[in-house]
């Protein structure tokens, strides 16, 4: 018996072993394994199993790490097919499907020592008074862990052992799981009753359930790309659903559909942060009755040994609910049946780094591998969702009123321009605002002010000399961070003490200015126009801690906040019936950015921040800050019109040719010699159109200078491929990169549909 094995060295190939027969019975595909290469060793996974091998003379695997197999074949599938269609090498497409915490050949579970009560044997011994009182304990415990029994009783391990001795108690290891939410105290939820569009919704849904034949779905991803060559492909649901519609309760219900059939679910959150209230809902409704299960939970704020144990809950078939960031995709659910993305527009379901995975277009994809139900959540889709809703590869799902005929909140958008002419300069607050702030406070109401970036301000300018503090590493601007007075760069991480004089030898102006707005100095503002109210702010600056978030919004649900600011961590998921006002401070930050989404990307994080007002039984109110208040983004939001938006919207993506009409694949290169990343792509695109000049589809654009020319000291190039059939041309893209000869000092990467062009 032969076991091909990737290892997880970067070599980017398979390589052939001999199955020992003391190991036969052990191998098997999915097998994490540790084996000889060279004069040294190497763990690896077993990626295929043989009879025979073109080579001679096969080292023997040397023995099987982490016991059973950890990557289910499905998975082990989705990950080659992660490998080509994303142009990467396959040991780090298996490294994305198993985390590193389960990988490590240390990990394992936690044991604590545990104390149990024996029945008793013969006559009750004779004990000191001190031993006697550790017995009380014990006896009426029967059972708990050693550690707590010393802190109980004030003993020393000693006077325990002596109870073991004379056969009254066994001290024995014990698994202890590390759960991260196990200290929760949650309140059993029931099913709510669903409004007549939820109940069509939950009905199709439920239908699939029952009868995942195939589909008419062309293509595993957003863009209706090609095959994956699997057969029996059940639907995919686009539930697009206005904020406070109650997608939630559908995703519930669908779950609950899904256990009932002895199915498991995944339900993917595009935020850390928005997974504990997401958590809690699921555990409530799941933590009794008949469907009762354990829910796991899997991102990267947890510890390793919480990632591990939460894993493995999931692989023996203990926890048939996974919630979690983009990684949850891969989690080895038992008999899955249903996988749900909520907020599938989001772009954090787009990793960064190799593999370049969109976890939405994943779910599609092992939707099909498994035969089963994908539902997509949004009451903003992506372009690419709703053009495949509506070209029927994937089923439109429509919830189009909040429940309980609650109404969508009214929203103003102000004219920045009137204002900054009225107060001679940028005001925080334009007077709408500020009056409308105050008016809640005094009804008790809250409010929620949103301003997507941290800081305190954005730039340090001169008006003298004209000098704007820059980071010597990237092209952009320091950002000031008045609290510790310093100067950061927000992409590479630089710091400078914040200067009080112009740093320009031949200038030295006093008059030096903060020009720009930040969360920081909207915290400031607030507290100086509004003394009374108790302001809190939310961002990456404030939460230091993984229990941070949940504490502030514990605190805002329990109404000792008044005004909470943020980033977009507040601008989706959250839902607070107080909430009557949302401030949108400087609703124009993206929408100039040189990418083509940055209309898409404003309209959709208005429409949602605008969705956190209004939810309980007063109407809320929304004032959207603009310097360009006729925008169509802005406009189409304004309205709550997302077909609107849609149809204006694809007819500019359509004169370009830009997605969903095509699909993209990004090549960036970079390198600390601008000339030399400049000419070597240059190469790069003539051999490319060599090796494509059959491409009957294809468009190349570039090279040039990236949007964001220079980070982290690389200067960055940019060549823009597009097409309509994305998988061949990975597929020539992967093939020519194995022998791509590049200049050391060159880096190059492929990112298939990126979601930002900078």
């Amino acid at each position: 018996m032969i076991a091909r094995v990737t290892l997880e060295l970067a070599v980017g190939r398979e390589f052939d072993y001999a199955v020992p027969p003391e190991l036969a019975g052990q191998i098997e595909l999915g097998t994490r394994v540790e084996v000889p290469l060279g004069r040294r060793k190497a763990l690896g996974l077993v990626t295929g199993v043989a009879e025979a091998s073109g080579q001679t003379h096969l080292r023997p695997i040397l023995r099987v790490v982490g016991g059973p197999a950890l990557v289910t074949p499905v998975v082990l599938r989705l990950a080659r097919w992660i490998a080509e269609y994303y142009c990467c090498p396959p040991e780090l497409a298996l490294r994305s499907v198993l985390p590193e915490a389960v990988r490590r050949p240390e990990a394992g579970w936690r044991q604590r020592l545990q104390v149990r009560m024996l029945p008793a044997q013969g006559p009750f011994p004779k004990l000191t008074s001190r031993q006697k009182e550790v017995w009380h304990v014990i006896e009426e415990r029967r059972s708990l862990p050693l550690t707590e029994l010393l802190e109980l009783t004030g003993a020393t391990i000693s006077t325990v052992r002596r109870l073991e001795d004379r056969g009254l108690v066994e001290i024995v290891p014990q698994i202890e799981e590390r759960d991260p939410y196990g200290r929760e105290q949650i309140l059993p939820s029931q099913p709510l009753p669903l409004n007549e569009a939820q109940a069509r919704a939950l009905a199709a849904i439920q239908q699939a359930l029952d009868n995942p034949e195939p589909g008419n779905e062309t293509g595993p991803e957003a863009g209706g790309r090609e095959p994956a060559g699997s057969s029996g492909l059940p639907r995919t649901f686009l539930l697009h659903g206005v904020t406070g519609s109650g997608k939630t309760e559908v995703y519930l219900q669908a779950i609950a559909a899904a256990l009932a059939r002895d199915r498991g679910a995944i339900v993917l959150v595009p935020e850390i942060a928005l997974t504990p209230q997401t958590v809690e809902r699921f555990k409530a409704r799941f933590s009794t009755g008949p469907l009762r299960t354990l829910v796991a939970v899997l991102h990267s704020h947890l510890s390793a040994g919480e990632r591990h144990d939460e894993w493995h809950k999931i692989r023996q078939g203990r926890a048939r609910i996974v919630i979690g960031a983009r990684s949850a995709i891969f989690a080895p659910v038992q008999r899955l049946g249903l996988i749900i993305v909520d907020e599938e527009h989001e772009p954090t379901y787009k990793q960064e780094e190799a593999p370049r995975y969109h976890a939405r277009d994943v779910a599609v994809v092992r939707g099909q591998m498994e035969r089963a139900v994908v539902v997509l959540g949004s009451a903003t889709p992506s372009l690419e969702s709703y053009w495949n809703a509506r070209r029927g590869k994937y089923t439109l799902l429509v919830l189009p009123e909040r429940v309980d005929q609650r109404k969508m909140p009214r929203v103003r958008v102000v004219d920045m321009r009137q204002a900054t002419r009225a107060e001679r300069g940028v005001p925080v607050f334009s007077p709408q605002l500020r009056e409308a702030i105050l008016q809640r406070l005094e009804k008790r109401e809250q409010v929620i002010l949103f301003l997507n970036r941290r800081g305190y301000a954005t730039a340090l300018q001169c008006p003298r000399c004209g000098y704007v503090a820059r980071c010597p590493n990237c092209s952009v601007a320091l950002t000031y961070h008045r609290a510790i007075a310093q100067l950061l760069c927000h992409i590479c991480g630089e710091r400078q003490p914040a200067p009080s004089t112009c740093p320009t030898e031949t200038c030295r102006d006093p008059a030096i200015r903060y020009a720009g707005l930040g969360t920081q100095r909207i915290e400031e503002a607030l507290q100086r126009q509004f003394p009374r109210a108790r302001v809190q702010r939310m961002d990456s600056d404030t939460l230091k801690r993984k229990e941070d978030y949940r504490r502030i919004l514990g605190e805002f649900r329990a109404g000792r906040i008044d005004i909470l600011v943020g980033t977009q961590m507040i601008a989706k998921g959250l839902h607070f019936p107080n909430v009557t006002l949302v401030g949108i401070v400087h609703a124009d930050l993206a929408l100039h950015q040189p990418d083509f989404r940055a209309a898409e990307r404003t309209f959709q994080l208005l429409t949602q921040v605008a969705g956190r007002a209004g939810r309980g039984e007063v109407e809320g109110e929304v004032i959207v800050q603009s310097f360009t208040p006729y925008h169509p983004a802005i406009q189409y939001a304004r309205r709550h019109d997302f077909e609107g938006f849609y149809e204006e919207e694809m007819q500019y993506r359509a004169q370009l040719d830009y997605p969903p009409y095509s699909r993209v694949a990004l090549l960036t290169l970079r390198g600390r010699n601008e000339d030399k990343v400049k000419f070597v792509a240059e190469h790069v695109r003539r051999e490319l159109e060599q090796r494509l000049s059959g491409w009957s589809d294809l468009k190349m654009s570039g090279p040039a200078p990236a949007p964001l020319e220079r980070a982290r000291t690389y200067y960055r190039y940019h060549l823009m491929l597009r097409t309509r059939r994305m998988l061949p041309l990975s597929r020539e893209l992967g093939a020519w990169l194995t022998g791509a000869a590049l200049p050391e000092d060159v880096l190059l990467t492929v990112d298939v549909d990126p979601v930002t062009l900078l």
